[in-house]
């Protein structure tokens, strides 16, 4: 079975479990609560710009050394990473489709595509950290709002036992050629030099991802802005339920924010979390007296925001490749070059 089925057939099974528990809670209750929070929710839409431009500022912390004139300036990164975000949010693949895309749009600034590679290959790997770290606080504050510490002992015992895992890439990424024998191996499977293997180009982008841990304050910083940015994006589930009138504490938001976002990571086979954000919304948000129609609205209030901040980011991203394509092929024509 190939990524892109089990990709739509973990879709359905998702979407099949959010309409369930839309319908066990009753769209009535769900309904009345989005009606009675009325226009402001809109509110939630500039609010995202916050925390994703402290995301923003960590990439761009990652690429200041390869782009000496400032051309990836922070507005164009952040028009890359909303498109980046909205496709890993919105489109069936697999939460690593938004990142090709990525580096792609980059490359637009001049940056060389090692470069640019190992910036986004790194702050994956700085969000994976923070992730652990998120995940950890949202964690042990449900243990203190709860005093209950045997509820999550499978959620602690899971968290525990994958730690290996993101140590393991930071070695191998740190001290191991990766591209390099990925590339190789590409070349043995195609028989030679291919499309493929120039666009990997391994030895150039494992020199990258090295020159990027030469600089440990930058990942240090790096790292610190994205953590803001998870602590900043916790406050749309308070504000959210505010205005649904299900007021809750900071720490309440914190914290089920911290577990909602690490199931939809750990489950990110499910385009868009369809299922996994409601479930996780319900099962956390009940731990700290959350009503479960309560849990559903949060739920669906902030997918409307994923699709209203998410859908004009990738009709951006259409337009300025329809655009690039059009100059391209205006150029060759004009220098008497066959269209291609």
């Amino acid at each position: 079975m190939n990524m892109k089925l089990l990709s739509y057939i973990a879709g359905l099974l998702g979407l099949g479990v959010a309409i369930a528990l839309v319908a066990h809670q009753g769209w009535g209750e769900i309904a009345s609560a989005i009606d009675r929070a009325g226009w402001p929710l809109l509110w939630l839409l500039p609010f995202h710009v916050l925390p994703l431009l402290f995301d923003v500022i960590g990439w761009r912390v990652l690429i200041a050394p390869r782009d000496p004139q400032r051309q990836a300036t922070l507005p164009f990164l952040f028009w890359v990473a909303s498109i980046r975000e909205a496709s890993n949010r919105l489109l069936p693949v697999a939460n690593i489709g938004g990142e090709i895309i990525g580096i792609r749009l980059v490359k637009w600034r001049g940056i060389g595509g090692a470069a640019a590679a190992a910036s986004v290959i790194m702050e994956v790997l700085l969000t994976l950290v923070n992730q652990y770290l998120f995940t950890a606080m949202g964690i042990i504050l449900l243990i203190e709002l709860t005093s209950n510490i045997s509820a999550f002992s499978t959620v602690i015992s899971a968290l525990v036992a994958s730690v290996p895992l993101p140590i393991f890439l930071i070695i191998l990424l740190r001290h191991g050629k990766v591209f390099s024998r990925l590339e190789g191996f590409a070349e043995k499977l195609l028989g030679g030099r291919s499309t493929l293997t120039e666009l990997i180009d391994g030895a150039n982008l494992d020199q990258e991802i090295r020159e990027q841990y030469s600089r440990p304050l930058r990942l240090i910083v790096a790292t610190g802005w994205q953590f803001v940015g998870y602590l900043v994006g916790s406050f749309e589930t308070w504000l959210a339920l505010h205005l649904l009138g299900y007021p809750i504490s900071v720490w309440d938001a914190i914290a089920i924010e911290a577990v909602t976002q690490a199931l939809r990571h750990i489950i990110f086979v499910v385009p868009a979390g369809l299922g996994v954000q409601e479930g996780g919304l319900v099962l956390f948000g009940n731990m700290i007296g959350l009503p479960p129609e309560a849990s559903v609205a949060l739920s669906l209030v902030k997918r409307m925001r994923e699709v209203g901040f998410g859908v004009p980011a990738l009709i951006s991203w259409q337009w300025a490749e329809a655009r690039r394509l059009y100059t391209g092929s205006s150029a060759r024509a004009g220098s008497g070059q066959p269209p291609i």
